[in-house]
């Protein structure tokens, strides 16, 4: 099944006093339920902007883009911000918690917004999801008492707490030592596979990149596949 389909997608910003920026240009990519996509590409190739598009967060500029067979231009930006909420999971490289509030507030926060369950049970799933990634002695610490590993996996534990049908990581374990990061992409690939969530992950780390079953590089706003792991 196809989650997100992309024909000819472009994403261009009009600059002040200097001719349009192209920062994608003709993007073709499908995303299955389940897949594992790895994108590689140098700083300023445009994998922060295509991660954004991917996530509901910017809108094409031209081309198409379905999430789920529905054209995601056509969607208003609340119907667009709801649908975000509930398929999107993301894992930011800059982790982004909400500063004076703890580590169990900020993996609740996606479950604010659910229906049923998920959200009278919000405490107890954002606790067994801390426990998870290792820091369920934490639950009661505030951000700037945790460590760089530690935020990260907050981060990690509040993209994955509501089961997204669309994982989104940008280097999920570039703070992290390398066996805590083996163990958080363990633990990614479980939920996902759990949930038959897709999982695209940008990266500069080879290993990463070789969990995938699909890699990509991203060049000037091009997209291209590889069949190789990129280095």
């Amino acid at each position: 099944m196809t989650l997100l389909h992309l024909e000819g997608v472009t994403r261009t910003v009009q600059l002040i006093d200097a001719p349009p920026l192209t920062i994608l240009s003709g993007v073709d990519l499908e995303v299955n339920v389940g897949d594992r996509v790895s994108i590689v590409g140098r700083s300023g190739s445009g994998k922060t902007t295509l991660l954004n598009l991917l996530g509901l967060l910017d809108n094409p500029t031209s081309g198409t883009m379905l999430f789920e067979d529905r054209p995601v231009q056509s969607l208003s930006s609340g119907a667009r911000d709801r649908l975000r909420g509930r398929e999107v999971g993301f894992i930011f490289q800059q982790f982004n918690l909400l500063q004076g509030r703890t580590a169990l507030e900020n993996v609740m926060t996606p479950l604010l917004y659910a229906e049923g369950r998920q959200f009278w049970k919000r405490a107890r799933i954002a606790t067994e999801m801390l426990e998870r990634v290792g820091l369920g002695d934490r639950l009661g610490s505030l951000p700037d008492r945790l460590s760089g590993g530690e935020q990260q996996r907050v981060a990690i534990a509040r993209a994955l707490v509501r089961g997204p049908r669309l994982i989104l990581a940008d280097e999920p374990t570039g703070a992290l030592d390398l066996e805590t990061g083996e163990t958080v992409m363990d633990l990614i690939d479980q939920v996902a596979t759990e949930s038959g969530a897709a999982l695209v992950t940008i990266t500069h780390d080879p290993a990463i990149a070789a969990r995938a079953t699909r890699h990509l590089r991203l060049d000037h706003g091009v997209l291209q596949s590889t069949s190789t792991v990129p280095a």
